[in-house]
């Protein structure tokens, strides 16, 4: 169950990221960020309500609550180290905030058997190379490299603390919506200030009402990925769990490549091919 539920995460956040790259080519980041979060939190209280979530409030939910504030600033650093520097380094950086949960993991005594830490190894390697990792002739800032351990350590961190936020569905439901309130409320007010200082918030247009389907998918994708990613943690190793679900650049660079026909570069595709001997190393170990 844990590696089914991690694999589910990395396909619905890849489709996610590649979904929400799209959509910056076409708004802010940042108003991607509010307007798909926005959407997903609306979708969240009305399941809470449905189900009776309420009745699981307590405080695992300042988990939720901390997710919820990182998660926007990674997000953040992320778009502006990749403004900053060559998509092909910060991308597999990016990806290396899985050693948080991680590490996590182990200093709660897990203790993965020699398969599984030969799976998250080839895993880890196949993930960082399926960023397409540019070795040289790419002057990177130190800026954007900065940024993107900063973003790495803060994707990681969201996956901790909401893997801590619930111990059953209904609260799973509830603590999806107070991270997801609490994103709104954190890139609203960022969004606010940067609009203060003379940027702007929409296109030329105005709102692009008819991206509202693809806002949805990417805010919802997102608030599924964390609660799958939150069930496998919860009914097997964190170890295992974040390994699997940090497959999802792997899942971006293939939608990318089928969907708008980018060539996958050689060291890409060897990466995706490690990435998935790795998967299928832990999910045997």
């Amino acid at each position: 169950m844990t590696a089914l539920f991690a694999l589910a995460t990395s396909l619905l956040w890849g489709m996610a990221d590649f979904g929400g790259g799209l959509l910056t080519r076409r708004m802010p980041a940042l108003t991607v960020v509010v307007a798909s979060q926005t959407i997903a939190a609306v979708v969240l209280g009305a399941v809470v309500v449905a189900t009776g979530g309420w009745s699981e409030a307590g405080p695992q939910l300042w988990f939720a609550v901390a997710a919820g504030l990182v998660g926007p600033v990674a997000m953040l650093a992320f778009y502006k180290a990749l403004a900053l520097g060559p998509m092909g380094v910060v991308s597999p950086l990016g990806s290396l905030g899985v050693a948080v949960p991680v590490g996590v993991g182990l200093v709660l005594g897990e203790r993965p058997g020699l398969l599984q830490f030969a799976g998250i190894a080839v895993a880890v390697v196949g993930v960082l190379l399926a960023g397409g990792p540019q070795l040289k002739g790419a002057p990177v800032q130190r800026q954007a490299v900065l940024l993107t351990l900063l973003a790495a350590f803060g994707f990681g961190a969201v996956m901790s603390l909401i893997a801590e936020a619930s111990s059953s569905l209904t609260g799973l439901f509830l603590a999806l919506f107070v991270q997801r309130v609490t994103n709104v409320a954190a890139g609203g007010t960022a969004l606010y200030v940067s609009v203060k200082r003379g940027a702007r918030a929409l296109p030329e247009g105005g709102f692009p009402w008819g991206l509202l389907p693809a806002l949805a998918f990417v805010g919802l994708a997102d608030v599924a990925a964390n609660g799958t990613y939150s069930i496998a943690a919860q009914h097997g190793p964190v170890t295992v769990a974040a390994v699997l679900a940090s497959l999802y650049p792997v899942v971006t660079a293939v939608a990318a490549r089928g969907i708008l026909s980018e060539r996958l570069r050689g060291v890409q595709a060897a990466g995706a091919g490690l990435a998935l001997v790795g998967t299928v190393l832990l999910a045997t170990g």
